[in-house]
């Protein structure tokens, strides 16, 4: 009975914050916060400082350890109503792995983002190569994933 009651409660309330978000009936945001999704997982922030630019900030997960990365977008529509956008640049990362000591590196992305119309939910899917100078790692193309946010 608690949990039905947690759950109702915890279903209102989300309807209630989307009511309130400018961004929910929109297909523009000024910055968006949520999960990305690859090998491993993350939480990632997107905030955009100029109608086609953007800073997204991204904290990785998984069982070699963490990286945290930082990305200075270019954006440009996909379509005429302009909710899907694509998008490329670069930026670099701090990498505190299990095996070694702090690595940095440069990246790259390309992906595609798109805003839903009527909720403020963000989804984006790119591609991230990197390059990590540190001894034996190098160039890695294995970086990107599907990144859901919530937008504000």
């Amino acid at each position: 009975m608690k949990q039905t009651i947690v759950a109702a409660l915890l279903v209102i309330l989300s309807f209630q914050a989307s009511a309130q978000n400018k961004t929910a009936n929109s297909i523009d945001y000024k910055t968006a916060v949520g999960l990305k999704l690859w090998d491993g997982g993350g939480i990632t922030l997107k905030t955009f400082f100029k109608e086609d630019r953007a800073l997204e900030f991204i904290g990785f997960f998984n069982r070699y350890g963490t990286r945290i990365t930082g990305l200075y977008e270019f954006h440009g529509d996909l379509n005429t109503e302009g909710n899907l956008k694509w998008y490329m640049g670069g930026g670099g990362h701090v990498g505190l792995y299990k095996l070694n000591n702090t690595i940095i590196g440069i990246d790259g992305v390309i992906g595609i983002d798109y805003k839903f119309n009527n909720m403020p939910l963000n989804l984006a899917l790119d591609w991230q190569p990197s390059f990590e100078f540190y001894k034996g790692y190098g160039f890695s193309g294995n970086w990107g994933g599907l990144a859901v946010r919530y937008t504000l």
